[in-house]
């Protein structure tokens, strides 16, 4: 489980094939002065198991349902990364509920500046519009947010200079595909609720 507020920009420094899938080495810092193997690190929102750590490494195995959802399958050697430790048991939820599981790819549609922020479209495929509430959560590339306007197919955020600075939303461009994870408890309610509507 995972809160939604990146620690730190990590760099991708290799990608191995593994079968299908990848191993991927990340080179971080702060995160590293705890971690180690079987911890889960958020990595733009993907929730991997780290497997080796060195001083200031760690590499994560990404399986090929994974590459499937995600945007892992495009990462290149250089790149950065958001990444954020799982949450601990008493820690203060600063974000949301995330689970690092993500519900599909977004794409950028315009980057508008403001004088105290900016506001980010977002395009995602519409039968996920359901879980899209205005005023609640979503999370981009690891980074909860708040969405200030939806649409079925496409919602807004503003996003404030701190986080901009603090993430590698710095880099967004139009285009970009972002990973998306929206809020679990909406999806919970339906799977509850879904299978006794037929009833009345």
């Amino acid at each position: 489980m995972f809160t939604g507020l990146i620690e730190e920009i990590g760099i991708i420094k290799a990608i191995r094939p593994l079968g299908k899938g990848k191993r991927i080495t990340v080179q971080a810092d702060l995160i590293m002065d705890d971690l180690k193997i079987d911890d889960s690190v958020a990595l733009n929102g993907v929730c991997q198991t780290v497997v080796e750590v060195s001083a200031k490494t760690f590499d994560v195995e990404a399986v090929e349902e994974t590459l499937r959802k995600t945007t892992l399958s495009k990462l290149i050697n250089g790149q950065k990364i958001n990444l954020e430790r799982a949450v601990r048991l008493g820690d203060r939820m600063g974000g949301h509920l995330v689970q690092g599981h993500v519900d599909c790819t977004g794409h950028v549609l315009s980057i508008i500046p403001e004088s105290a922020g900016n506001l980010i479209w977002l395009s995602f495929p519409s039968q996920f519009g359901k879980y899209v509430v205005p005023v609640g959560s979503v999370c981009i590339d690891g980074v909860s947010l708040t969405i200030a306007k939806a649409e079925p197919d496409k919602l807004m955020v503003a996003v404030i200079p701190h986080t901009w600075n603090v993430t590698i939303f710095s880099e967004l461009k139009i285009g970009k595909e972002v990973n998306l994870e929206f809020d679990i408890i909406g999806k919970y309610v339906e799977n509850m609720v879904t299978p006794h509507l037929n009833k009345f």
